[in-house]
């Protein structure tokens, strides 16, 4: 390794640690040389398909993209950040284990919606109504239907424990009648 600083090719390792989800190594380095500091970034080089757009663009994969729809979808609903980073990584992890050179998008949106299912499902309907592009409420309904009996008749229903409002609901104000002014003291 190259000092950043001085040039010198000698170092040693100080610190090494591995993120999170594994798939990059921090490495912590002090050049001989100069005795300064800096550090490194090791990742595994995957080739990532292409991802084919819906008007033939095609443009390279971006898990941050996955990461953008499923915040948009799982918005004021009891889903953490952490579950979506994870569940975008194994996404991510099921493409690169493809081994192939492109993949239509709308393939991508299907390895992500029997996910997000198992996760929360009024997000998943959110996330299918753009992945599956539904123009009206037949499409909504269908896919309303399917989720009924697949889950039994009340699963889409929120109890109030489930109410994600950031907001408590506000009780309406008691009904007060008008004081007539001749009865007004002032």
């Amino acid at each position: 390794m190259r000092c950043p600083f001085c040039g010198a090719h000698e170092d040693k390792v100080i610190e090494t640690r591995v993120s999170r989800d594994g798939g990059e190594i921090r490495r912590r380095r002090e050049c001989e040389g100069c005795a300064r500091r800096y550090t490194t970034y090791e990742r595994i080089e995957e080739s990532m398909p292409l991802v084919i757009k819906n008007d033939g663009r095609r443009e390279p994969f971006d898990r941050t993209k996955i990461e953008h729809g499923l915040l948009a979808a799982v918005a004021k609903r009891p889903v953490s950040r952490d579950q979506v980073a994870a569940m975008a990584l194994e996404v991510e992890r099921e493409i690169a284990e493809l081994g192939v050179s492109e993949i239509v998008s709308r393939d991508v949106g299907e390895r992500v919606l029997p996910r997000l299912r198992a996760l929360d499902q009024v997000a998943y309907v959110r996330f299918a109504s753009i992945y599956r592009d539904f123009r009206d409420l037949d499409g909504f309904e269908k896919e309303l239907d399917a989720l009924r009996n697949e889950s039994g008749p009340h699963a889409l229903r929120l109890d109030a424990d489930e109410r994600t409002d950031e907001h408590p609901p506000v009780a309406p104000a008691p009904s007060v009648a008008p004081v007539p002014p001749a009865e007004r003291t002032g």
